[in-house]
């Protein structure tokens, strides 16, 4: 269980949501916090990238398919591994799924 503001919710011992119904925004930014980071445009383009990708594939991409995939839909000049690090330096597929109250990607260690 972790707490945010007045909200209990329920996570994995990594920190990934149990429920998914619980996420929304606030949350998202709530748990960057926790981790120092304050979510930007740039971090919620990649959220968003990765709740559609979640919503159309049943899974959240790993990271080379999350590389990919920015590419495609924000762009190729976004599709940095190293500017994905910098916003999201825990490791941008893990990480920016936990924000995003998606599981954690099956094929990060």
């Amino acid at each position: 269980m972790l707490t945010f503001g007045d909200r209990i919710v329920a996570v994995d011992a990594r920190g990934y949501l149990l429920d998914p119904a619980d996420w929304d925004r606030t949350l998202a930014e709530a748990m960057a916090a926790a981790d120092g980071i304050r979510l930007e445009a740039a971090h919620w383009q990649v959220l968003d990238l990765l709740r559609d990708y979640h919503g159309e594939h049943g899974q959240a991409p790993a990271m080379r398919l999350l590389v990919r995939e920015v590419a495609r839909v924000l762009g190729s000049e976004r599709a940095d591994s190293r500017a994905l690090y910098r916003l999201f330096p825990q490791g941008p597929a893990k990480q920016a799924a936990r924000y995003a109250g998606l599981p954690r990607p099956t094929s990060c260690i």
